[in-house]
């Protein structure tokens, strides 16, 4: 219980300074300020329940394939499956409020704020109206998924326990975050290892040049105001050539203060002593997306070699090919708790190079540039959203796991006793048989080897099944390209995001007044 506790203290906190970083002074409110911190919050907390679930049913059983004592009974172990499966109901349910509810209303409610004729009611009243829309999606979504006769699958429950209704809600989530980890997952991927081994530029060299673009911007100022110093008026074409120019410099003077500051930031020296180790990190990042695409790729192969098609959703109990990631966590089961380290840090990865895609990539709808995510200059919105794109992430980040280790993920470390029979010629006692362990896989009885919770949520329905892996493929395409565009771009300013053209001066002085740390 105390550990619990601490680890969500923990997580509150680090969510508190996480969105503090980026939340414009100008602009935070108390409500969207907790409905971001509680979002990002819930999308840590439902991550690290796969590690759970999968620790679990692996502590059931001794390495030497029997029942603990505590769970040698059934009703036991069912009591045990029905907690972790009430874990699963309780997040989801949450994230669907959060979704289409909560962050929604508060997301309209600051839309509406922006206008200052409308009062306080008028901006609930009009935040209810859209919000309705999202909730009659999530009343029709559970309704589909209460029917019954839509799935189709290895695995059968009962209509009765809630689970279909609420797994295909989630599953259609599920497919909007795998558009995000396509997206901002798979660049995230790969600019944040690049940008950790490239580094920034040197912060004295960013200021002699930035001096020298001032001293050209206006020495041309000169030049074009130079036409009128006899009383002519400009040309239309010298007037706008001239307000280009003005703004340039605002926003070169502002870069010049910004890099001033930088310089006598005792962060950016820090960052400077700790290059060794920031290359260290970053190398071992890229090392680790590289392992993740292969076993990927791998486990995409054997399901298009070894499934049944689309018909079954690429759906098989097994793994037919070496998949190198599944292979490290089975062998890292005898060292007790290598394997569960592994893959709580393997979900927390995907949550760290989700946040840096959409930190550099800023939220997008399609080509349409949304927000910008800026230290101290994010508006509450897209705070809004990206904690909302973080919870879709998660959804999808149980199967892409799923993906890279199938065997791991849906029977953990557990192991199970076999029969042998053992033909020895010249045996007095004839063919003999002893005991011998085997790791639980899809021929395990099953009553020896139990499934998690969480395999049961993503291969309720097929056709999800079927998206998801045609996804992996994208996703895959997706980090290559990613990685390629990362290598060929430069190295990052030291005042990356802070310094925008259409920034206030009203925000910069702000920013200067409160620098960042």
């Amino acid at each position: 219980k105390y550990s619990s506790a601490t680890a969500i203290i923990v997580i509150l906190a680090f969510c508190w300074v996480y969105i503090r970083k980026f939340q414009s002074r100008q602009e935070s409110e108390v409500v969207s300020t907790i409905t971001a911190i509680c979002a990002l919050a819930i999308a840590l907390i439902t991550s690290a329940l796969l590690p759970v679930d999968i620790f679990l049913v692996s502590f059931m059983k001794y390495p030497n394939g029997t029942y603990k004592e505590w769970a040698a009974n059934n009703e036991t172990r069912g009591q045990i499956e029905d907690t972790v499966l009430y874990g699963y109901y309780t997040l989801y349910s949450i994230i669907l409020f959060c979704v289409f509810l909560w962050i929604p209303f508060v997301y309209f409610y600051y839309e509406e704020r922006d206008d200052d004729n409308v009062n306080r009611c008028s901006q609930v009243k009009n935040a209810l109206k859209y919000t309705v829309g999202f909730a009659i999606v999530c009343v029709v979504l559970l309704l589909i998924g209460g029917q019954g006769n839509i799935s189709k699958g290895p695995l059968v429950f009962s209509p009765t326990d809630g689970l279909p209704a609420l797994s295909f809600s989630i599953s259609s989530l599920t497919l909007i975050g795998m558009l995000a980890v396509i997206t901002y997952t798979a660049y995230g991927m790969s600019v944040l290892p690049l940008n950790l081994i490239k580094g920034t530029r040197s912060v004295q060299y960013e200021r002699l040049e930035n001096t020298e673009d001032i001293d050209d911007v206006e020495l041309q100022i000169e030049k074009l105001k130079s036409k009128c110093k006899d009383g002519r008026p400009l040309s239309s074409r010298d007037r706008n050539n001239l307000q280009e120019l003005e703004g340039k410099l605002q926003v070169l003077q502002r870069r010049g203060r910004h890099l001033e500051i930088a310089e006598r930031n005792c962060c950016t020296k820090v960052g400077s002593a700790l290059r060794p180790f920031k290359i260290l990190l970053g190398i071992f990042f890229i090392l680790v997306a590289l392992l993740f695409t292969v076993a990927l790729f791998i486990s995409n192969l054997d399901k298009a070699l070894h499934s049944a098609g689309i018909s079954s959703g690429f759906i098989i109990f097994g793994t037919n090919l070496t998949n190198p990631l599944n292979e490290l966590l089975l062998a890292l089961q005898p060292v007790f708790p290598l394997d569960y380290i592994l893959i709580t840090v393997i979900t927390m990865y995907f949550v760290v190079t989700s946040m840096a895609g959409i930190r550099n990539m800023g939220i997008w709808f399609f080509w349409i540039r949304l927000y910008k995510i800026r230290p101290k200059k994010t508006r509450p919105q897209a705070l809004l959203f990206l904690c909302m794109i973080l919870l879709l992430i998660v959804l999808h980040t149980s199967y892409m796991i799923y993906s890279l280790a199938p065997q791991y993920v849906m029977y953990g470390s557990q192991k199970y006793l076999v029969q042998v029979r053992n033909n020895v010629s010249g045996s007095t006692s004839g063919n003999a048989t002893f005991a011998t362990t085997r790791t639980c896989d899809a021929d395990a009885p099953e009553d020896q080897c139990t499934v998690t919770r969480s395999y049961l949520f993503l291969h309720k329905f097929w056709f999800f099944s079927t998206i998801y892996y045609f996804g992996n493929w994208a996703f895959i395409g997706a980090f290559l390209i990613g990685l390629v565009v990362s290598c060929c771009r430069g190295k990052k300013s030291v005042i990356e995001g802070e310094v925008e053209a259409d920034d206030s001066d009203l925000s910069d002085d702000e920013y200067l007044t409160h620098p960042t740390p």
